[in-house]
């Protein structure tokens, strides 16, 4: 079994955040259903620019800002970041056109799962270990055909103050197509965007939703150039310190 656990959970998450204006938390989440709703009927017809205008859209609606600091990678490079929420699939969505790597577990969140398939995600079942070969073979093939994917290879999410080893698998990919790995550091202003410990989508959506205000910051680092037969382990470890060297905005913890 390829479970990842954080160790974090509602104790990592500090106290003090600013509320929301009475009402405006349940105005935003009626915007985002809203959102949602329209967008499983959208995204599958113009796909790439739907998925961009729609991100940006419902993080505009929870009073989300985003920033992005850094070189935009270019197309057919391989994305992986640190993982923090399920605001950092939004955030790269919003910024760049990607592919998302994601546990089948999502295929199965209602709307959510939907249009993750919609936009071309491609999901990894970590219950099944023999899965992984082929799944690395389909970021390959990705990468080839000049798309970006982005993947989370902490394998869980961590609350931004502790972060999990980057694992290796995935790397594997970029080395078979001969793509660049574009390390992307994620970084909040408040903990309340973690989505960790026995946290349910809905509990994380209304918390964000009630916060006055909340900054994501993605600080893109130099892209790194696998070249043939380089050993993905070590390049696992160059992109980890590629974010960690990044990360150094102010996050309260």
């Amino acid at each position: 079994m390829w479970q990842p656990a954080s160790g974090c959970g509602p104790g990592c998450r500090s106290e003090g955040d600013d509320p929301a204006r009475h009402g405006t938390a349940a105005l935003r989440l009626a915007g985002v259903c809203a959102v949602l709703l329209l967008g499983l009927g959208v995204v599958p017809l113009v796909r790439r620019a739907a998925v961009r205008a729609g991100a940006r859209v419902l993080l505009a609606l929870l009073g989300v800002r985003l920033v992005w600091r850094g070189p935009l990678p270019r197309p057919g490079s391989l994305l992986v970041a640190n993982h923090v929420s399920w605001l950092d699939i939004l955030a790269l969505h919003a910024v760049l056109p990607v592919r998302l790597v994601a546990k089948r577990e999502v295929r199965d969140w209602p709307g959510v799962g939907a249009l993750a398939a919609a936009t071309g995600a491609i999901f990894l079942d970590r219950a099944r270990p023999r899965t992984l070969p082929r799944t690395v073979a389909e970021v390959a093939a990705a990468l080839r055909a000049g798309r970006s994917v982005a993947v989370f290879p902490e394998g869980t999410t961590f609350c931004g103050a502790r972060q999990g080893r980057f694992r290796p698998a995935v790397f594997q990919a970029a080395v078979d197509a001969g793509a660049p790995v574009a390390p992307v550091s994620i970084r909040y202003d408040s903990t309340g965007a973690a989505f960790v410990g026995d946290d349910t989508l809905w509990a994380s959506v209304r918390r964000v939703a009630a916060l006055r205000a909340l900054t994501v910051t993605l600080v893109a680092a130099p892209a790194l150039r696998p070249t043939e037969g380089a050993d993905r382990r070590a390049l696992a470890r160059a992109a980890q310190a590629s974010v960690g060297v990044t990360s150094g905005f102010d996050l309260a913890a």
